[in-house]
């Protein structure tokens, strides 16, 4: 080794030992304090003044801590640079010690990792070589210094071997360190480090295993976020081209509401297996107003942000539903212009500021409207003489259940329409079917002569006597030569088409042809190729012509409908298939989801324009909704998407935005070129059709060139030439036009300062009203939301805007008010908002008044304070107050007790009788007493805590979801929360309830069974009963109905305590029962409160603690029965659907919803998804029901639409209709709404329609029944013995007794000549031989049916007759039907216990006739008696299975779902 390279390494060394041995100088202790000499100066510390002493304790350890970290801090970053440094300095020494000393690459020649001498050469390297080698080196430097090659015979004293092994001793790397390296040796040492790696189980080994697998993943992971930053800028760039798809506001933002609506509307759908990602759901924290918005940038990053663990196809769907909802966007904020139009309307017609209109006086304008309207416009609206507009009491009993005119429905000549449109699609079926049999050319040109001379030539003139029904198949010569050219081209692509189509819009009568129907169901031939067959000016005006020769037609749709069928099934040009006329007559079917044509053409310009974007057949999406998957092999058989995300996303939203839309080209328009298209487009985009129409004669050149321009434009900024203005009053409509009357009195009282001791609880009162913004119905007025509503639901959502404007200025010119109706009004609203504001200060006073809150206040008391007023002067007019009020019963103490309700009606008696203006007097009344009553500070506090407690156990039950278990929570929670504050004492407590004694009834008829208690004691008293025999004191609470307390327990004889194990030195403490009373007074159960686990001997309660127990009695039995009224709510819905469902095909689901308070303090109220019912009538209730919120419902905001203006809301969602009724409460306003989803039909049938008003009706007033007789507004009325079984059963049948009831009163209103047609209503065969057999078969089944009702009905009252002949001559059955028939069904029971009627018999004569067999005959009285017939039949099967088959599953707290239907089978037959 040369002397270079071992002073270069001395080098090295030194200069690590000087690196070490640098001072190391605090970098804190200099920044922190400035050194002068032997003093340091610190920074002075901050002094903080009137702070607590805990926060500065915190500061102060802070402070220290803070130093402490700074310090360990620096000194880790110093000792971490000097490593940093030292190896620098090694790298740098070493680098230019291979500079002085190059590389010997002589020694790479050791590297082979042969495997039979890899471990001996990796060993002999790393142990001998490195030192044997340079001593080899040395040694042959003194051979050659010495000559000894060169002499060879000379003699010499040295000895090669033995210099070698001094060598070997002197440099031994055992006791010698750091010996220079040469060129050869450093390369050496790498060889060998290389070499190492190759042999196994060893630690380089496994190190460079684990290198290698780290460097392969951190290659894959490289690959990986390339891929994935190259996907996400795909997904950037389609989300930026999405971008173009919304509607914007001026500043060309949307609001993040709406986009979160969106991802919202996403995650939740099932139909999406999104697995890890669907928790992006719960991190979307949706806005609240539409103040946050979104650029294009903004809006690309907040998608990324919630997609990033998406796949492809993920993306894809969300792609396509982004789309959609871009489209649904459209529609909302169209919905919203048409709202606020109304909401001026209203303003303008409101002269006096009301807040109200006349409800009749609207309803008549709309009727002028309707009638003035021309027949294409009522096409459009809904018919305002029909439900919902009138209300089921408007209706008479024997219209409302016997009308069957189908000409009444809400949808001027639906039915018809619908039925013809199925009739056509069978023929066409059938015309098919016969042309493939025609597979031979010459057979089909035979068949086309033969056609040709069938069909007689009519001219003009006799063309428009006939109609389309007569002659649906007559057309031209000329057509049909056209026809045999075309036909081979277009059956191929009819045939692969139709059978990927759908139809969903037949009827339960077209039972028979449904399947055909389904199976032809096509889609539409492309635009460009409809273009290219309208070309010739001759055809087109051949097809003027027969247009205008239907002209005496054209205001009838189903006549259009059938001259244009018959031209399709001939072949004529304008549709070369039968693809669009089917695409056609769905729209009447099926409603046309979300948005008419002319809406539609004015966001898309043009059908045509945008056609060439779907070239073929295959790329046109179904009318009906389609799964992703399918549409996306759909759009895969006309292009392939080459792998790439962005043209999938193009074709996706291609698809989606024109999946519902077809418009037939227009080159004029006149008088007689009415088509039906044209009930729903506009003159605007007639225009542009027209000018699109002519794009049909470009070549294939051009039309791409149209296609790929198209493609690249984004969508229209206008909404039917109208500019959004940014603002969307969705989620905050109530914000800006609900008005809350009580609000504003409120504000009203806080700014008098005469009633400033009742101000804050008059805020407590405010505050506590959690349900804000519900209209309430009262038949006689709309308020703005309830106005805007009705004509919302008279134009629909199919009319452009400019039918809202005219009915806006036909509004403004025909409303018109005398002045008289204007003072009248005036005073109705100055009449409100006083009652308002006396229901304020009247129960502000009463809760001042009873500050224990024990809810009820004596009325002597109430009369020694009143009779003070003004020095006694007015006792004796209060006195006479008396005479007209009715108070409730005394108390067993001889108490007469005044609810907050009866307080405020006696004191407005009180007002009534006395001299001046009862505003004025009222005031100075209610003045008086809160000044004369004299509450302490400490009073006012605990009365203003044990309110808010209360007030917490009401909420718990509306906000339960119907179950009990919360109520009975925040029960003990206010018991305990009292003791503690108010009492000072630790209680138990535990509430029971009476139960009829069924097993042991010798120890007495009832029981009490305890439900619930505190956590504590539930071992020993949850579930358990106590019977009469037994000790205790709770029976004697239930008799007397008066709370009993019991100071000390051990000294009284007659306790019993449910804890055996107790000692008895450790039955010390007080007891108190308190009764639990429902509204009638009858006490159904028993609170009791105990102070045993007290450690204190001595606590007894106090009179204001008695009280206040008695309150949180009286709370509980109001939460206890409003959870129960809900139940039977949900009973009397369940019972009803089922009724319904059994004689309906047309409803895809019911869901059922209920309001409750948010759960967020001022917020707006919610509702809650209680249960569901599917296509096959069962329903799904739900245990822990799922909530809505209003700022999650902006594209599904229809339910709220109910809620808020309690009236009856038809929307259409995402291709599907609905039809949401209010359930109302007895005061008007919505409590729930039953959203009907009627699928893709645009209305049901008129039959199903009147079903479901009846289903409607009879629920509401079974509901009002309910509510009135637990808030004990009206006595329970038993008239069945069923009702008598039990609360929960009676709810079961209600539904049954209402519709029986109803029923009844309407057969009493027949006369006898009803009856008297149905006897003579006979069939003779021989009477009509020469009557065709249809005829002839129809009117024996009619006869067969008015015979085997009227049998049914006699052996419900004849049951002998099962054994007797009679019942099988008819003339003997006829004896039967007499004056008394009718008398004995309106007073028959069903549910009798000694009847005994042979109910399989009677099945088999009502239910072997259909519903819609009964609906066509048409009779009033049939239709009477087989509904009364079947409600009979059903409550007697409920009688049978009472106890096992009447009670559903309710909610309650678990995770879970239970399903329940009505026993038995069908109660009506469907067909």
């Amino acid at each position: 080794m040369s002397p270079d390279s071992f002073k270069l390494e001395n080098d090295i060394r030194n200069q690590e030992l000087n690196l070490e041995e640098q001072p190391k100088i605090s970098t804190c202790s200099i920044k922190d304090s400035r050194i002068s000499k032997n003093t340091v100066f610190r920074k002075p510390a901050k002094v903080i003044f009137n702070l607590d002493q805990t926060t500065q304790s915190l500061k102060l350890e802070q402070s220290w801590k803070k130093n402490l970290f700074e310090r360990l801090q620096a000194r880790a970053q110093t000792m971490q640079q000097k490593i940093i440094d030292k190896e620098n300095l090694k790298k740098e020494l070493e680098k230019k010690a291979e500079e002085k000393l190059p590389r010997d690459n002589l020694a790479k020649e050791w590297f082979n990792t042969e495997n039979m001498t890899l471990n001996t050469r990796a060993y002999l390297l790393d142990k001998l070589l490195p030192t044997l080698v340079p001593g080899m080196e040395k040694m042959l430097m003194q051979v050659e210094k010495k000559k000894l090659l060169a002499e060879v015979d000379i003699p010499t004293k040295f000895d090669p071997i033995n210099y070698l092994g001094e060598y070997l001793m002197r440099n031994n790397p055992n006791y010698i360190k750091d010996s220079g390296m040469s060129g050869y040796q450093r390369v050496m040492r790498n060889i060998t480090e290389d070499l190492k790696i190759y042999v196994p189980n060893t630690t380089y080994n496994r190190v460079s295993k684990m290198k290698e697998n780290i460097k392969q993943k951190r290659e894959q992971r490289e690959c990986m976020n390339k891929v994935k930053a190259k996907v996400a800028n795909t997904w950037k760039q389609a989300l930026q081209e999405q971008f173009n798809e919304w509607i914007l506001d001026p500043k060309g933002m949307i609001p993040m509401i709406v986009i979160q609506n969106v991802l919202h509307e996403f995650f939740q759908n099932p139909d999406f297996q999104l697995g890890k990602p669907a928790s992006c759901c719960q991190q979307l924290d949706i806005a609240d107003s539409m103040e946050p918005r979104l650029n294009k940038m903004e809006f690309i990053e907040f998608i990324s942000s919630h997609i990033a663990g998406f796949k492809s196809e993920m993306f894809e769907e969300l792609l396509k539903h982004l789309c959609h909802c871009a489209d649904e966007f459209r529609e909302v904020i169209k919905t919203d212009m048409r709202r606020q139009m109304f909401a001026e309307l209203f303003l303008h017609c409101d002269c006096g500021k009301v807040g109200f209109l006349d409800r009749q006086r609207t309803l008549a304008l709309l009727e002028t409207f309707y009638d003035q309207s021309s027949k294409v416009l009522r096409g459009l609206l809904r018919n305002p003489r029909q439900w919902p507009f009138v209300e089921f009491g408007e209706i008479d009993l024997p219209e409302f259940w016997g009308d069957m005119d189908n000409q009444k429905h809400i949808y001027e000549d639906f039915d018809k329409v619908l039925l013809e449109m199925n009739t056509l699609l069978s023929e066409k079926h059938a015309s098919k079917s016969q042309s493939k049999l025609l597979a031979n050319p010459e057979d089909q040109h035979k068949h086309d002569k033969h056609r040709k001379s069938t069909l007689p030539q009519s001219p003009p003139e006799q063309q428009r006597g006939t109609t389309a029904n007569q002659e649906p198949n007559r057309i031209s010569t000329n057509e049909q030569e056209q026809d045999k050219e075309s036909t081979g081209e277009q059956e191929p692509n009819k045939e692969s088409v139709a059978k990927r189509g759908t139809y969903t819009g037949s009827t339960p009568e077209q039972g028979s042809s449904r399947e055909l129907i389904i199976e032809q169901r096509p889609h539409e031939e492309s635009t460009t190729g409809q273009g290219s067959h309208r070309g010739s000016p001759e055809e087109q005006g051949t097809h003027r012509e027969s247009v205008l020769e239907q002209g005496p037609h054209r205001g009838s749709i189903a006549e259009q409908e059938s001259h244009r069928e018959s031209l399709l099934d001939q072949g004529h040009p304008r549709g070369s298939t039968a693809e669009q006329e089917a695409r056609r007559e769905s729209l009447l079917d099926q409603g046309r989801p979300r948005g008419s044509v002319a809406e539609q053409g004015a966001r898309r310009e043009s059908v045509v324009e945008q056609g060439p974007h779907r070239g073929s057949t295959a790329e046109r999406q179904p009318p009906t909704e389609t799964i992703p998957e399918k549409q996306e092999d759909i759009d895969s058989t006309s292009q392939s998407r080459k792998g790439s995300i962005l043209r999938e996303s193009e074709k996706s939203r291609e698809a989606i935005s024109f999946e519902y839309t077809e418009i037939p080209p227009q080159e004029e328009r006149t008088q007689g070129q009415i088509y039906d298209e044209q009930l729903f487009m506009s003159p605007e985009l007639q225009e542009k059709i027209s000018v699109s129409s002519r794009k049909g004669h470009l070549s294939e050149t051009e039309k791409k060139e149209v296609q790929k321009d198209k493609s690249c434009e984004p969508k229209s900024q206008k909404i039917e030439g109208k500019s959004w203005s940014g603002e969307l009053l969705t989620c905050n409509w109530n914000t800006k036009y609900a008005k809350c009357e009580e609000e504003e009195q409120a504000n009203l009282i806080y700014g008098n300062s005469r009633f400033t001791d009742l101000h804050l609880i008059i805020r407590n009162i405010q505050s506590y009203k959690e349900i804000k913004g519900r209209s309430a119905f009262n038949g006689v007025s709309f308020n703005l939301l309830q106005f805007v509503q009705l004509l919302e639901t008279f134009v629909g959502e199919d009319a452009p805007l400019s039918v809202s404007e005219a009915l806006t200025s036909f509004f403004k010119k025909g409303f018109v008010e005398t002045k008289e109706e204007k003072m009248s009004g005036l005073e109705e609203a100055r009449q409100n908002a006083s009652q308002v504001r006396r229901g304020l200060l009247l129960n502000a006073l009463f809760q001042k008044w009873d500050c224990d809150g024990s809810g009820f206040l004596d009325l002597n008391e109430v009369d020694e304070l009143l009779y003070t007023y003004k020095e006694g002067m007015e006792k004796e007019s209060m006195k006479k107050a008396k005479l007209h009020i009715q108070f409730p019963k005394p108390h067993p103490g001889h108490e007469v007790r005044l609810s907050s309700k009866q307080f405020q009606k006696y004191i407005e008696l009180v007002v009534s009788e006395l001299r001046g203006n009862e505003d004025q007097v009222l005031e100075s009344v209610v003045e008086f007493l809160m000044n004369t009553l004299e509450r302490s500070h400490v009073e006012s506090l605990r009365n203003c805590a044990r309110q808010k407690w209360l007030h917490q156990i009401q909420r718990a039950a509306e906000t339960s979801g119907v179950s009990l278990e919360p109520v009975y929570a925040e029960t003990f929670k206010a018991l305990t929360q009292d003791a503690e504050a108010h009492g000072n004492k630790k209680i138990s407590a535990h509430i029971s309830l009476l139960e009829e004694n069924l097993l042991l009834p010798d120890r007495g008829n009832v029981l009490l069974r305890n439900i619930a208690c505190t956590l504590d004691d539930a071992p020993f008293v949850l579930n358990r009963v106590l019977y009469r025999d037994m000790k205790g004191i709770s029976f004697t609470v239930v008799d007397e109905g008066k709370p009993v307390h019991v100071p000390q327990v051990q000294n009284h004889g007659n306790i019993f305590f449910w804890n055996h194990s107790r000692k008895k030195n450790d039955q010390n403490g007080s007891f108190l029962a308190l009764p639990l009373q429902d509204a009638y007074m009858r006490i159904f159960g028993v609170l009791a409160v105990d102070t045993l686990r007290d450690p204190q001997k001595i606590n007894i309660f106090l009179p204001h603690e008695i009280k206040f127990y008695q309150g949180v009695a009286n709370v509980f039995s109001t939460a206890y029965h409003y959870v129960h009224s809900r139940e039977h709510i949900l009973h009397i819905v369940i019972t009803g659907i089922s009724w319904l469902y059994n004689i309906t095909s047309s409803i895809t689901a019911i869901t059922t919803y209920f309001i409750e308070p948010s759960p967020a303090k001022d917020s707006d109220y919610v509702l809650r998804n209680m249960m569901v019912t599917g296509h096959l009538g069962l329903t799904e209730v739900h245990r822990n029901p799922p909530i809505i919120f209003r700022k999650t419902c902006i594209f599904r905001d229809f339910l709220f639409k109910c809620t808020d203006s309690s009236e009856v809301v038809l929307a259409s969602v995402c291709g599907e209709n609905h039809i949401v009724v209010p359930l109302r409460e007895r005061t008007g306003e919505a409590l729930g709404v039953l959203d009907v989803n009627i699928g893709r039909s645009k209305m049901l049938l008129y039959r199903e329609f009147k079903d479901l008003q009846k289903m409607t009706k009879v629920i509401q007033v079974a509901c009002n029944e309910i509510l009135g007789e637990l808030s004990g507004e009206i006595k329970k009325n038993y008239i069945l013995e069923i009702e008598n079984v039990g609360e929960v059963q009676r709810a079961g049948i209600l539904f049954f007794r209402v519709m029986l009831k109803e029923l009844q009163q309407c057969l009493r209103l027949l006369t006898s000549m009803d009856f008297v047609s149905l006897l003579l209503y006979d069939y003779d065969p021989l009477a009509e031989p020469k009557s065709p057999d249809s005829q002839s078969q129809e009117l024996e089944a009619n006869v067969k049916l008015v015979q085997d009702i009227l049998k049914g009905i006699i052996l419900f009252f004849h049951p002998e007759l099962e054994l007797s002949s009679d019942l099988g001559n008819w003339d003997q059955c006829k004896l039967y039907v007499n004056q008394y028939l009718v008398e004995h069904i309106c007073d028959f029971d069903p549910t009798a216990r000694k009847l005994k009627v042979n109910l399989k018999l009677i099945d088999e004569y009502i239910r072997d006739h259909s519903r819609i067999e009964v609906w066509k005959f048409g009779n009033t009285a049939i239709e009477y008696l087989y509904h009364w017939a079947h409600i009979c039949s059903a409550l007697m099967k409920l009688n049978k299975k009472i106890n096992s088959a009447i009670s559903p599953p309710l909610p309650s707290k678990t995770n879970s779902y239970v399903y329940a239907k009505m026993p038995g089978g069908s109660l009506l037959g469907k067909c």
